[in-house]
């Protein structure tokens, strides 16, 4: 393998733990929310952090904080955390250079794409269609190497 092939291989494998990593983080968020009043400490927080209480932004964040069950924050805090470990399996997986993570990776951010698209067309935001564009580079270019590796025959 070219260094660059690792370089670029390594370089998906630390946005995977990157990324498991933000999730390891919600997911702890979440679970730690679960029996907390949440009004009180967004209330707290609001003035912290710079915005004002009349701001749109804290309303509407307010609004869909209110809307949260401890059901649906588990729920949001477990589903990271399972993320969280798939993404790190193929991180560490493709940091080693295994074989097997660049086709987990394929496998597990392929099926992921129809419903980042399905997001982005729902509810288009730059951060969402950026991530679809990087998530779909990184199957093109893991299915190009694991293409080019196979044995001819």
């Amino acid at each position: 393998m070219k260094k660059a092939e690792r370089r670029v291989l390594r370089t998906i494998g630390m946005f995977k733990v990157a990324k498991a990593l933000l999730l390891i983080a919600l997911g702890v968020a979440a679970l730690r929310l679960v029996h907390t009043d949440i009004a009180g400490l967004l209330e707290e927080w609001v003035p912290r952090i710079g915005f004002g209480p009349g701001s749109r932004y804290v309303g509407r964040l307010a609004v869909e904080m209110a809307a949260l069950t401890p059901t649906r924050i588990k729920d949001v805090g477990v589903g990271s955390l399972i993320y969280a470990g798939l993404f790190l399996t193929e991180g560490i997986g493709l940091l080693l250079l295994k074989r097997w993570a660049e086709w987990m990776t394929i496998v597990v951010t392929g099926s992921l794409v129809p419903v980042e698209i399905w997001e982005s067309l729902r509810r288009p935001h730059i951060g969402r269609v950026l991530l679809l564009v990087v998530n779909l580079a990184v199957v093109a270019y893991l299915i190009y190497e694991v293409k080019k590796k196979e044995p001819v025959g």
